[in-house]
Protein backbone atom coordinates (compact mmCIF):
# COMPACT_ATOMS: atom_id res chain seq x y z
CA UNK A 1 0.00 0.00 0.00
CA UNK A 2 1.02 3.62 -0.86
CA UNK A 3 1.50 5.59 2.24
CA UNK A 4 0.04 9.23 1.64
CA UNK A 5 2.74 11.27 1.95
CA UNK A 6 4.69 8.96 -1.03
CA UNK A 7 2.11 9.99 -3.57
CA UNK A 8 3.40 13.60 -4.74
CA UNK A 9 6.89 13.45 -4.90
CA UNK A 10 9.50 14.03 -7.50
CA UNK A 11 10.14 16.08 -11.27
CA UNK A 12 6.55 15.02 -12.50
CA UNK A 13 4.11 17.39 -9.63
CA UNK A 14 6.18 20.36 -10.76
CA UNK A 15 4.50 21.94 -14.17
CA UNK A 16 4.90 25.22 -16.57
CA UNK A 17 2.41 26.95 -15.65
CA UNK A 18 1.57 28.00 -19.68
CA UNK A 19 2.18 24.30 -21.50
CA UNK A 20 2.06 21.42 -18.78
CA UNK A 21 5.38 20.47 -19.78
CA UNK A 22 7.36 19.21 -16.90
CA UNK A 23 11.05 19.11 -18.94
CA UNK A 24 13.38 22.28 -18.67
CA UNK A 25 11.62 24.29 -15.50
CA UNK A 26 12.82 27.57 -14.03
CA UNK A 27 11.64 27.32 -10.68
CA UNK A 28 13.80 30.34 -9.79
CA UNK A 29 12.17 33.67 -8.12
CA UNK A 30 8.97 30.39 -8.22
CA UNK A 31 8.82 30.86 -11.56
CA UNK A 32 7.59 27.23 -12.76
CA UNK A 33 7.82 28.10 -16.52
CA UNK A 34 9.56 26.07 -18.83
CA UNK A 35 12.30 27.70 -20.76
CA UNK A 36 10.31 27.86 -23.34
CA UNK A 37 7.36 29.65 -22.39
CA UNK A 38 10.02 31.84 -20.19
CA UNK A 39 11.40 33.31 -23.65
CA UNK A 40 8.24 34.67 -24.54
CA UNK A 41 7.17 36.16 -21.74
CA UNK A 42 10.60 37.27 -20.23
CA UNK A 43 10.47 41.28 -21.31
CA UNK A 44 6.64 41.44 -20.01
CA UNK A 45 7.93 40.16 -16.44
CA UNK A 46 10.90 42.28 -16.49
CA UNK A 47 13.64 40.51 -17.31
CA UNK A 48 16.02 41.86 -19.89
CA UNK A 49 18.60 40.18 -22.17
CA UNK A 50 21.89 41.38 -21.85
CA UNK A 51 24.82 39.81 -23.67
Amino acid sequence: MVKPEDRFKGKGIRKCKLCGSVRGLIRYHYIYMCRRCFREVAPDLGFKKYG
